[in-house]
């Protein structure tokens, strides 16, 4: 069984490449910490809806973009471990200065879901 962490967030299009050297460097962080994949896209086919949508679900603004991330796990509990020695390592922190965030971290949406078919 695996476990997913995913994200659903909005990033200003000019602010793509430093929200790339931030998700470079989250990765490795992650990554070095047991995450078994990590993943980031950014929106290339995605179209807001009538109801519901990408854009709506983040409450996109003029000049931003959709990215849909993603970080695999063994399990939850092996997320939880990876995810407390992740918070705990001095490279988030640093990372993590809310003031100079190049998105909304207000509009993000994540959760933790349990594998129901895959590889």
């Amino acid at each position: 069984m695996s476990y997913v962490d995913g994200f659903v967030l909005p990033v200003p299009k000019k602010k793509i490449e430093a929200y790339r050297r931030l998700a470079k460097k989250a990765s490795k962080v992650w990554r070095d910490h047991g995450a078994l994949d990590y993943m980031e896209c950014v929106a290339d086919d995605v179209k807001p809806g009538k109801l519901t949508s990408f854009p709506q679900s983040v409450k996109l603004k003029t000049g931003e973009t959709v990215v849909f991330a993603w970080i695999v796990y063994k399990s939850r509990a092996h997320r939880d471990r990876v995810n407390a020695r992740v918070m705990k390592d001095p490279r988030l922190a640093e990372m993590c200065d809310m003031k100079n965030m190049p998105f909304d971290a207000k509009r993000m949406i994540y959760g933790g879901f349990k594998k129901l078919v895959g590889f």
